[in-house]
């Protein structure tokens, strides 16, 4: 039996999907929930006690260190399927040859190089490499009718992306950071399945950042909604199919430049203006699960299939899905919450931090309407159980 290793921030879901294939799975990730599969062959880094704080994501987590513990993993297993969090570019020349999917990725990470690489070709954010603070204003006065927004070259999830104003006071290492025009609009995403041959967009999605709910210039990731109508966008579009079918060409045409294999994902800003792109996802993503409940499909046999090329026949969305992550209000103590639609669940007694990562809301329904009350409403049950299981008062 082949070895596959599943490398990255959180392995839950694509666990789940890996121990329904002929495989013997092996397992490396930051994040220990609760209900995640428990597995020989597995190592954890944030091991969740009683009364121990999980600390802060953005400054404890360490793509050198998942890397570094799963070394053993890696010399033996046959394949390895790098998750959000780890970047093929980051394993050496032998152990990329392992990787089930997109191995040179430097033109997609790198949002400076990507811009540089589309935007002759598709409508895109301008967008500068800055070496610092100073070059950034300078910019920002050369285009007084433009909002500028600081985003790192590399980086997912929507984090430390600022908006460049007067105030904005940060310390920038020579090639960190790119300058990149603000456009505003609704956020969208398409999933697409590829093969050295071919590209097929799986599910056009409505994208959600925290800016979506709270409208305070955050744009770290919160969900998805799929498929994508009338209904799931949330906004007045008059033509949701002509819509469709662009997101799907310009995805489809994307994937052929950058000659993506497997399971990718493409970000888009749409507005007045059109259609925007603003990158490329090159590994599964966030609506794995959602997918999977839409279509009745499972992802991670997909990706692999087409990273052997072949990639198979899409089948029809039966149901509508939504994820939405809850971000903890407060810092709290993690106690068992009666809900049926949430993953990604703390340890019993564990805290998180005000802000950090709490738990996701996954569910499914044929009617938009009873999904979107169903996941509304459970949201509004877990962040009311935070509050009143708030430690410290702020």
């Amino acid at each position: 039996m082949k070895k596959l290793l599943l490398i990255g921030i959180d392995t839950r879901s694509m666990l789940n999907s890996a121990l329904k294939l002929d495989y013997s799975i092996f397992s490396t990730s930051y994040f220990s929930t609760s209900d995640t599969p428990t597995i020989e062959n597995q190592k954890i880094i944030l091991m969740e006690e009683n009364d121990v704080s999980c600390g802060s994501f953005e400054d404890n987590f360490d793509s050198k260190h998942l890397l570094e513990i799963s070394k053993d993993y890696i010399d033996e297993v046959d394949y390895i399927i790098p998750i959000s969090g780890v970047s093929p570019s980051e394993f050496s020349k032998k152990d990329q040859k392992k990787i089930l999917g997109n191995r040179d990725v430097g033109d997609i990470e790198d949002k400076h190089k990507f811009y540089k690489k589309i935007k002759e070709e598709f409508l895109s954010p301008m967008t500068f490499a800055i070496n610092d603070m100073d070059e950034a204003f300078e910019i920002d006065k050369t285009y007084p009718d433009i909002q500028f927004i600081l985003k790192p070259v590399k980086g997912s999830g929507g984090y430390d992306i600022n908006l460049l104003d007067n105030n904005t006071d940060i310390e920038l290492n020579e090639g960190e950071f790119i300058l990149q025009e603000y456009v505003s609009g609704i956020s969208l995403s398409s999933s697409l399945l590829c093969s050295k041959c071919d590209a097929k967009t799986i599910m056009n999605t409505r994208l959600l950042t925290v800016n979506d709910f709270e409208k305070n210039n955050s744009f770290i990731y919160v969900g998805n909604i799929l498929p994508l109508t009338n209904e799931s966008i949330m906004a007045d579009v008059e033509n949701i199919d002509g819509l469709n079918d662009e997101m799907k060409n310009i995805s489809e045409r994307l994937a052929q430049k950058f000659s993506l294999i497997g399971s990718n994902g493409v970000d888009y800003i749409l507005n007045e203006n059109g259609l925007y792109v603003i990158e490329i996802n090159p590994r599964l993503q966030g609506t794995f699960e959602c997918v999977e409940m839409s279509l009745g499909i499972n992802m991670l046999d997909a990706h692999i299939k087409s990273c052997f090329g072949e990639i198979i026949e899409i089948p029809k969305a039966k149901y509508y899905s939504y994820k939405k992550i809850i971000y903890s209000p407060t810092r709290m103590k993690y106690e068992k919450i009666d809900l049926k639609n949430i993953y990604d669940l703390p340890h019993i007694g564990s805290i998180t931090e005000k802000s950090q990562p709490l738990l996701t809301i996954i569910d499914k329904d044929k009617s938009f309407e009873k999904l979107y009350e169903k996941v509304e409403l459970a949201s509004e049950k877990v962040n009311s159980i935070a509050k009143k299981r708030q430690l410290d008062k702020e």
